[in-house]
């Protein structure tokens, strides 16, 4: 009996590894030396199953491995809201975005550069690999979003400095960015997460950002994962927005995606974080596993 007839199952799944390797190498070599930039945020940063945020960092880790350059941006609303809870303190939201008075304002910046950051860090660390915590506040630069003085200290992102950044990337490690940011009189501000990334994206000239969150990507029907769009070209996101297929959450998302887009950014992916190693999927398989917008 040949050892091909003899194959056991085990022997099977081993081939199926070997060729999955193999259909991610022509990747690997393209996306050698290029930026990526993850954000890591929603339920996915909040998964009560630990296992889905350590398996998120050993992805990273495995991207930093193989020479890819990736930075990772990360909100932390939920961390922030039981950290108000602790405090009593009541979180307001206008529009969907929390209203950040002086005594809120402390409480993120404790717990995003202090609790998320530094749990982030760990997770990337306890999987070998290199993690470099970088407080928004020295990289983002702000102005108070024009007209929403109701809003207290939300500020809308008007630039990055890119040169701790860069010095981490050049070390080999992965920076790990907190969503806050200074303006130029030095006072601080919470921004959104989403535009954070985006802005990060942009400026470092990223090949590809990618939003893990907590759904599989943009789905015609949200209640139908069969419906899930797997290429959208960015022209057509203005229907998707009329039609009503991107809206609520996902839309400030989209938006920050498009600008990333025409602000250099090669392609922007969204992914479940919760999916095994759904972001080694979206990258380096040939039918991916998200949505991807493209120019």
């Amino acid at each position: 009996m040949s050892a091909e007839a003899d194959m056991s199952s085990s022997d099977l799944s081993v081939v199926e590894k070997a060729a999955v390797l193999m259909e991610a190498l022509p990747y690997v070599r393209k996306f050698r030396n290029s930026t990526f930039v993850v954000k890591y945020g929603g339920s996915c940063l909040e998964a009560p199953d630990d296992e889905v945020r350590s398996r998120v960092a050993g992805d990273v880790v495995f991207l930093n491995s193989v020479g890819i350059r990736v930075v990772i941006v990360h909100g932390g609303g939920k961390a922030i809201s039981r950290e108000l809870a602790k405090r009593n303190v009541e979180p307001v939201f206008v529009d969907g975005l929390r209203v950040t008075d002086a005594e809120t304002l402390a409480v993120v910046r404790d717990t995003l550069d202090g609790e998320v950051n530094s749990d982030v860090c760990d997770r990337v660390s306890s999987r070998e690999g290199l993690a470099e915590g970088i407080s928004g506040i020295d990289v983002l630069r702000c102005v108070p979003i024009p007209g929403r003085e109701d809003l207290g200290f939300v500020g809308q992102i008007v630039g990055v400095e890119t040169s701790l950044l860069h010095a981490a990337l050049d070390e080999g490690k992965v920076p790990v960015v907190s969503c806050l940011a200074s303006a130029a009189d030095g006072q601080l501000y919470n921004t959104n997460a989403d535009t954070a990334a985006a802005k990060v994206a942009a400026a470092l000239e990223a090949r590809r950002l990618v939003y893990l969150s907590d759904v599989p990507g943009l789905l015609r029907d949200p209640e139908d994962v069969d419906t899930l769009i797997s290429t959208l070209p960015a022209g057509q996101v203005d229907d998707l927005k009329a039609s009503g297929i991107i809206a609520k959450g996902m839309r400030p998302k989209v938006d920050s995606a498009v600008e990333a887009l025409s602000s250099g950014v090669k392609r922007v992916h969204f992914v479940d974080g919760r999916l095994p190693h759904s972001l080694l999927l979206e990258i380096f398989t040939d039918e991916g596993i998200g949505t991807e917008i493209v120019r």
